[in-house]
C-alpha cells in the first residue's frame, strides 16, 4: 500500500516535470519564431541604385529666319550626316543676295573709273580751257603793260592803271585754276582715290559673301549620323534666326547616369567596371566603365539635422559607358546597378 502510494506520487511528479519540460520549449520555440519574423521584418531593404541611359543629342537649328517649306525626314528616322533634313524658304535673302550684287557692280565701275581716269574728251576740253585762259592772260598783260606806260606818263589817271592790273591778276589767276584742271584730268585720280574704290570694290565683295555664306542654310543636313528625336515646328511655320528645328540623339554613343551620394562612392573611381541590369532588355546584364564623376549642385545635397548628430551628404552624377555595344540600347531605359556599394 505504502509502496503503491509512493509510485504514484513519483509518476505525477515525472508527469509534471515533462509537461514544464514541454511548455518550456514551446515557449522557446515561440520566442524564436517571434524573433526570426521580427528579423525577417525589420530587416532592412537592399539598397536599390537605379540610373539612366543617356546620349549626345544634337539640335539642328538655321542661322536664318524662314518659312518651313518641307521635312525631308520625320521622328524616328535614321539619318547619315550630310543627309539633307529640312527645306527652308527665304526670299528675303535672295533679295539681299540682288542688293549685294548691284552694290558691288556700283563699286567695280567707280574703280575702274578711278583706275582708267578722265575720258579724252574731257582731257581735250581742260586743255581748251587752258589755252582759252592763256590767251586771255597775254591780252590782260599786255594790256596792263600799256596802261603802266601811260600811268607813269600821267596820261591816265590812278584808276584806269588799277582796273588793268586788277584785270591782269585775274587773268592770271585763271589762268593757273585751267591749268590745274587741265593736269587733274590728264593725270587721273589720285593715289587715295584709287586706294579708296579698291576699298569700297572689296567690302562690296565681301558683302555679296556673307549673303550667299547663308544660303546652304535654306537646306539644313544633318551633323551628326543618328535618330530623329523631335521636330519641333510644323511644315508651313515660321522659324526664327537660330531656332531649334529638330533633335538628332546618337544611339552610338549612349551611357549609363547614376546619382549616388558620397558615402557609397568609396568603391568607384575613375575606371571602376561595374555590372548594370536593364530591364527593358530582358533584364540583360552589361558591363560598363565608369568615365565621368562630378558633385551636383546644393540642391543635391542630403542635409543632416541638428539632432541626429550625421553630416551633409553630397550627391554625385557618375557616367558609366558600355564596353561593348549594346543592341537596342535607347536614352530613358532605366538601369539598376547590380554591384553592392
Amino acid at each position: 500500500m505504502e509502496t503503491s502510494k509512493r509510485d504514484f506520487v513519483k509518476a505525477k511528479v515525472s508527469k509534471s516535470k515533462a509537461n514544464l519540460t514541454i511548455g518550456l520549449g514551446a515557449l522557446l520555440g515561440v520566442v524564436l519564431l517571434v524573433s526570426l519574423i521580427g528579423w525577417i521584418v525589420m530587416k532592412p531593404e537592399p539598397e536599390i541604385i537605379q540610373g539612366e541611359v543617356d546620349a549626345n543629342e544634337v539640335r539642328v537649328s538655321s542661322k536664318i529666319a524662314g518659312r518651313i517649306q518641307d521635312f525631308k525626314v520625320e521622328e524616328g528616322n535614321s539619318v547619315q550626316a550630310g543627309e539633307l533634313l529640312v527645306q527652308i524658304s527665304s526670299p528675303e535673302l535672295y533679295a539681299k543676295i540682288t542688293q549685294a550684287e548691284a552694290a558691288e557692280s556700283g563699286a567695280q565701275a567707280q574703280n575702274l573709273k578711278a583706275m582708267k581716269g578722265a575720258r579724252k574728251e574731257i582731257i581735250g576740253g581742260a586743255f581748251e580751257q587752258w589755252q582759252k585762259a592763256k590767251a586771255g592772260l597775254d591780252i590782260a598783260q599786255k594790256s596792263f603793260e600799256r596802261a603802266k606806260k601811260l600811268y607813269n606818263n600821267q596820261v591816265i589817271p590812278a584808276q584806269k592803271y588799277d582796273e588793268a592790273q586788277a584785270q591782269y591778276n585775274a587773268a592770271e589767276a585763271t589762268e593757273r585754276a585751267a591749268k590745274s584742271q587741265y593736269d587733274m584730268a590728264k593725270n587721273g585720280a589720285e593715289r587715295e582715290d584709287k586706294l579708296s574704290a579698291k576699298a569700297l570694290v572689296e567690302r562690296a565683295k565681301g558683302a555679296v559673301t556673307e549673303v550667299k555664306s547663308y544660303v546652304p542654310e535654306t537646306q539644313l543636313t544633318a551633323p551628326i549620323s543618328g535618330e530623329i528625336s523631335e521636330i519641333f515646328p510644323k511644315q508651313g511655320e515660321l522659324v526664327g534666326q537660330g531656332a531649334p528645328i529638330m533633335s538628332i540623339v546618337d544611339l552610338s554613343s549612349c551611357w549609363l547616369t547614376f546619382n549616388l551620394r558620397e558615402n557609397l562612392l568609396s568603391k568607384i573611381k575613375m575606371g571602376t567596371i561595374l555590372t548594370a541590369n536593364i530591364p527593358a532588355l530582358n533584364n540583360q546584364q552589361i558591363k560598363v566603365k565608369v568615365t565621368f564623376i562630378k558633385a551636383l549642385g546644393s540642391y543635391a545635397t542630403w542635409r543632416a539635422t541638428k539632432t541626429s548628430g550625421e553630416f551633409d551628404v553630397k550627391t554625385f552624377e557618375v557616367r558609366a559607358k558600355p564596353i561593348t555595344p549594346v543592341k537596342d540600347l535607347r536614352p530613358g531605359m532605366s538601369a539598376i546597378l547590380i554591384d553592392k556599394l
